[in-house]
């Protein structure tokens, strides 16, 4: 599905990714883990093609396509999706206006009719269920006025809703509290299927509990220095960072 290789990608003249490669099959959830600066936001933005960062070398292939050369919208329209670390908030426009467009769109760019008011009604509430979200907040403003949980909470129906192929969630579990990690955590179960994938960033090991990875990654430096199963999160979790970082220098 996803192919890496010796990704090199720079912010002005700083270079943050320092030669990525990494493969990422169908009906896999791969984990990056990493201390702070490593790259690993870095990497996502990179992925869902955010302007700021330049791709100096390497080539990334997505579905058999050159990633590199679609921009945000195509890459979005392809299947990729972007849960970011801080969801944005933006006034005036409600949940349900937001994502209908989205999802409307997406039908458009695959020669699909859009969806009826009720038809997309129906399949509102069934995703909002995901992540038990109240149908109250389909018309408030995007992500105006809620609290760290519901935004990430949010975040996971939009997802729900768009049915991505690839999706990259950076933090998701950033702020949460255990009951709201465990809602988010179970709605990006839910669409876990054997034809698409999961990139999940995170620097603990909580988030692993819940959703369980195939594949572990630690990147450090702009490089992944390190890649296992599940069990490398508790390795983590107990000796920290530096027993793999020390091997580096």
């Amino acid at each position: 599905m996803l192919k890496i290789e010796n990704l090199h990608a720079s912010v002005g003249d700083k270079e943050i990714l320092k030669g990525i490669d990494l493969e990422i099959n169908e009906g896999e959830v791969h984990a990056i883990m990493g201390p702070n600066g490593s790259g690993k936001s870095t990497l996502s933005a990179v992925l869902a093609g955010r302007d700021t960062f330049k791709v100096t070398e390497g080539k990334i292939t997505y579905m058999g396509r050159n990633l590199l050369e679609l921009s945000p919208e195509e890459r979005s329209w392809t299947g990729i999706f972007l849960g970011f670390q801080y969801p944005v908030e933006i006034p005036g426009v409600s949940n349900v206006n937001f994502i209908k467009a989205a999802v409307n769109e997406h039908r458009k760019q695959k020669g699909l009719p859009a969806l009826s008011p009720a038809e997309f009604l129906k399949m509102m509430r069934e995703k909002m269920a995901y992540v038990e979200m109240d149908s109250s907040f389909s018309g408030r403003g995007v992500n105006v006025g809620f609290s760290g949980g519901e935004k990430k909470r949010n975040e996971i129906f939009q997802m729900a809703m768009l049915d991505p192929r690839l999706a990259i969630l950076d933090e998701t579990d950033s702020g949460l509290d255990v009951d709201a990690l465990r809602i988010v955590a179970t709605g990006v179960n839910k669409m876990k299927r054997p034809d698409n994938a999961t990139i999940v960033i995170t620097h603990y090991q909580r988030l692993l509990d819940y959703i369980v990875p195939d594949v572990i990654h630690v990147l450090y430096k702009g490089r992944i220095i390190k890649t296992a199963g599940k069990e490398l999160a508790l390795e983590i979790e107990s000796k920290g960072y530096d027993w793999l970082i020390n091997g580096q220098a």
